[in-house]
């Protein structure tokens, strides 16, 4: 999948009376630009809409991704597109393979619309859901979701003793504690390890989840749900 040009244009539309504050900016993209182009005027009504053609901008809230079909190359695509960006993706297709779930996931897809149902109420219903943290998935598609998703705790993270968090049990232990302030003298302590291994616990966090310091590993811990 190839992106349709360098860099992503400037908005199309900001909606009367909608504040620069309060408004929804959302980056269309399609694999072709006829669907493209009835992406964005379904959208541009209710959004302030940038046409998704490269890297996305840094404060895009959700990007609206539509293709026929998803195949493993389509998930390479995306992967592409969302590398440097955070915003969570409505995915419109008219097919979608089972096997490509994880995947969709990975790249930050938190809703799936079927072509033929993406009206534009249904379309504008699922981008304000995702704008604000939540998520839509078909009923068909959601018990795959969750059986992938029991096969890698199963077969990947537990014989690792990682859970869905990526954080072994001892992990969530000192995560907990740094998040109370204590220093890793006292957390050896009151685990009844050396200080070096505390040390050596805070490191591997860090260097596996890619974070610079322990503030960003106490807030990895918040947005995981152990603290």
């Amino acid at each position: 999948m190839t992106s349709q040009a360098e860099t992503a244009s400037d908005p199309l539309h900001l909606p009367s009376g909608q504040s620069p504050e309060s408004r929804v900016r959302v980056a269309g993209w399609a694999t072709d630009p006829i669907t493209l182009n009835g992406l964005t005027q379904t959208l541009v009504g209710h959004f302030e809409v940038f046409v998704a053609t490269g890297e996305l901008p840094d404060d895009v809230d959700v990007l609206v991704y539509a293709t026929d079909r998803v195949t493993p190359d389509t998930v390479a695509g995306l992967r592409r597109v969302t590398a440097r960006c955070t915003a969570p993706v409505v995915l419109v297709t008219s097919e979608l393979g089972r096997a490509e779930l994880m995947g969709l996931v990975e790249c930050g897809v938190v809703a799936v619309l079927h072509r033929s149902a993406a009206t534009e109420e249904r379309l504008v219903e699922t981008v304000d859901l995702a704008a604000k943290g939540g998520g839509s998935v078909p009923p068909n598609l959601l018990g795959d979701l969750l059986r992938q998703v029991r096969e890698m705790q199963e077969e990947v993270l537990a014989p690792r003793g990682l859970n869905s968090t990526g954080l072994t049990p001892r992990e969530i232990d000192v995560v907990r504690l740094l998040a109370e302030g204590w220093d890793t003298e006292e957390i050896g302590k009151q685990l009844c390890y050396s200080e070096r291994t505390v040390k050596n616990i805070i490191h591997a966090m860090t260097s596996r989840l890619k974070l610079r310091n322990r503030p960003q590993l106490v807030a990895y811990g918040l947005r995981a749900g152990v603290i």
